[in-house]
């Protein structure tokens, strides 16, 4: 399927998903300078601007704004732009009322090697937290580059997310320590 983004008024390029291995293979060499912070907070940037992009596609689409969607429309019309536009399908579980997980099977990101994916970890943050119109925190805690059979990706407001990542560095699951945030 071509995709019609750059009709939405916002310049985009393509890049390969090979991108994503370089741009970490970068972010792993000490002689880089390139920290993992600043491309999380590239992909920030990325996700608000991707954000604009979904809403369009979505009134391109006859549909309405993301903002009045039901969950259940939100979530198959989410996985389908991230799977439309190369990304991969997403799936949605509610772990906890403060805690959602986010899980890509296919995510574009992952490559089977290396150690995460930080642009999609600020890509989240900064695409969930324009819908939610406040920051929200984005962990990833599975990875297909770590050998996960998946990606996951635990979206909150920064103070649970916060909680959870103390609990699971005291040894608690994610999931558990989910639940009781």
């Amino acid at each position: 399927m071509t995709s019609t983004l750059p009709l939405f008024g916002t310049r985009t390029v393509a890049v390969p998903v090979d991108f994503f291995a370089a741009l970490r293979r970068a972010v792993e060499s000490p002689a880089s300078g390139v920290t993992l912070d600043a491309v999380r907070d590239a992909g920030y940037h990325a996700g608000q601007a991707l954000f604009d992009a979904f809403s369009a596609w979505l009134a391109e689409r006859g549909d309405t704004t993301p903002a009045s969607l039901d969950d259940t429309r939100f979530t198959l019309l989410t996985s389908e732009f991230f799977s439309e536009f190369g990304w991969g399908a997403v799936q949605f579980t509610t772990l906890s009322d403060g805690v959602v997980a986010l899980d890509a099977e296919d995510w574009g990101e992952s490559d089977g090697h290396g150690s995460g994916c930080p642009v999609s970890t600020g890509l989240f943050a900064g695409f969930f937290g324009r819908l939610a119109e406040a920051p929200i925190s984005v962990l990833e805690v599975e990875c297909r580059s770590s050998g996960s059979t998946r990606c996951r990706f635990l979206l909150g407001s920064v103070d649970v997310l916060a909680y959870v990542h103390e609990a699971m560095g005291r040894g608690i699951p994610y999931d558990r320590a989910a639940a009781s945030a």
